[in-house]
């Protein structure tokens, strides 16, 4: 096999992945071409009312922390090249204060597809002026989890309750196993 088919093959292969993964995500409802600020609200208070039935805890999480941002609706997928997308809502004392859209892009040996609706809780005013004030923040290793995608409880103790921002990621439907949300990049959207 010479060297110039061998690299087509690897670019061609790349494409037709990147093709499927972008085919599975718009294909799944998660609210491309759907992003007007009632549609999202709506979401958000649905996403809300479930969390707070399914993890009671998260209730006085929520009245703890100085905002949430409620992506009500991630749709990630992947064929060797995969990615997520969603749009939610900033909410400060229960008021929307911003709309944000979340993508994430990952490589590797990988096939299936997911949706997830997840939460950040800002747990100082410090953490929630960093979010507000970057052009597109991007979540790290660094996030402590109180509601994981493998658990059912809400795991919060007085360690998970100092960190500056808290994750809560549920209400998985699909194929792929562990939602995470490192490498996630958050921008401010106007719906």
């Amino acid at each position: 096999m010479s060297r110039s088919y061998s690299s087509r093959l690897t670019r061609r292969g790349f494409a037709l992945g990147a093709l499927a993964g972008a085919g599975v995500t718009a294909a799944c409802g998660n609210g491309i071409g759907n992003s007007n600020a009632p549609k999202i609200d709506a979401r958000v208070d649905a996403t809300l009312s479930q969390m707070y039935s399914q993890y009671p805890g998260a209730v006085a999480l929520a009245e703890k922390s100085t905002g949430m941002l409620v992506m009500p609706l991630v749709t990630e997928a992947g064929f060797l090249v995969g990615g997520a997308f969603g749009r939610g809502a900033l909410r400060i004392d229960g008021v929307t204060v911003d709309y944000y859209s979340t993508v994430k892009g990952n490589a590797g040996l990988q096939i299936g597809a997911q949706q997830y609706a997840h939460v950040l809780f800002f747990m100082t005013q410090e953490a929630l002026s960093n979010f507000r004030r970057s052009s597109g923040w991007a979540a790290g290793a660094d996030l402590e989890y109180v509601i994981r995608d493998d658990g059912n409880s809400l795991a919060a103790d007085t360690n998970t309750l100092n960190a500056p921002i808290l994750a809560a990621v549920f209400g998985q439907a699909g194929l792929r196993i562990g939602a995470t949300l490192e490498g996630t990049k958050y921008t401010r959207i106007i719906p």
